[in-house]
């Protein structure tokens, strides 16, 4: 999956993360906590960017001679997300799907998100983006933002009853 958008839904204020899949068509919009949402925007690391506290995690993983490889949404139960950060060795440790999404933007990582989430309550891009990616991206936005302004948390619940 890659980052499309951050945005803020209209009736809640709720940060919403647009994720969209690499190759194919759906997207997952993910309502965020704020304070995720802020890293998030803060986008990938730079070298010279002060260090915040999502960026501490790859370097002590590192010093304890593992790897971080990614994060992945890997439940939708009752409209809430769960994910895991997934390490090197198969080794996988639950997370607020905010934190997981935080330090994989910070560290550039693969974010990866259940198949079976996709089937569930993925969007196709095109509903988002009636214009297609190509237009101009003020369009783009607003497109989404119209999408998004009429979406809830609630939407994500159990869509089989």
């Amino acid at each position: 999956m890659r980052v499309v958008r951050l945005v803020v839904h209209a009736r809640t204020r709720e940060p919403v993360l647009l994720l969209g899949e690499i190759d194919g068509d759906r997207c997952l919009p993910v309502f965020l906590r704020a304070d995720q949402a802020q890293v998030i925007a803060f986008g990938p690391r730079g070298e010279n960017d002060p260090l915040l506290t999502q960026d501490l995690l790859v370097p002590v993983v590192r010093g304890l001679g593992r790897r971080l490889e990614g994060a992945e949404i890997t439940e939708l139960r009752d409209g809430v997300f769960a994910a895991e950060l997934v390490f090197d060795q198969g080794t996988r440790i639950a997370a607020r799907p905010s934190d997981a999404l935080a330090v994989a933007v910070r560290d550039a990582l693969p974010i990866w998100v259940n198949e079976a989430i996709l089937d569930e309550v993925g969007q196709p891009t095109a509903e988002l983006f009636p214009h297609g990616s190509d237009a101009p991206p003020d369009q783009q936005l607003r497109d989404f933002r119209q999408f998004i302004d009429e979406v809830s948390p609630e939407d994500f619940g159990n869509t089989a009853g």
